[in-house]
């Protein structure tokens, strides 16, 4: 998956940037206070954006909130 996809799907879930670290930038879902740090590599794998993905939109732990990246939601 493209980086600029996960990071319009996370910000799509009303993540916000929080900071730049040595090679990650860190996101942090504003409701939930959960905070992922998303690579900085053109390509991030399947499995990693779906991880990252449901740990910032996912506040109960149960249900997902949107649509995973790559998906239209339902």
């Amino acid at each position: 998956m493209k980086r600029v996809d996960l990071i319009k799907a996370i910000e799509g879930l009303g993540c916000e940037f929080i900071r730049d670290g040595g090679k990650h930038d860190w996101y942090r879902n504003p409701l939930t206070g959960v905070t992922q740090p998303v690579p900085r590599h053109r390509e991030i794998r399947e499995n990693l954006a779906k991880r990252i993905f449901k740990m910032l939109g996912d506040p109960g732990g149960g249900g997902r909130t949107g649509a995973a990246p790559g998906q239209t939601p339902a």
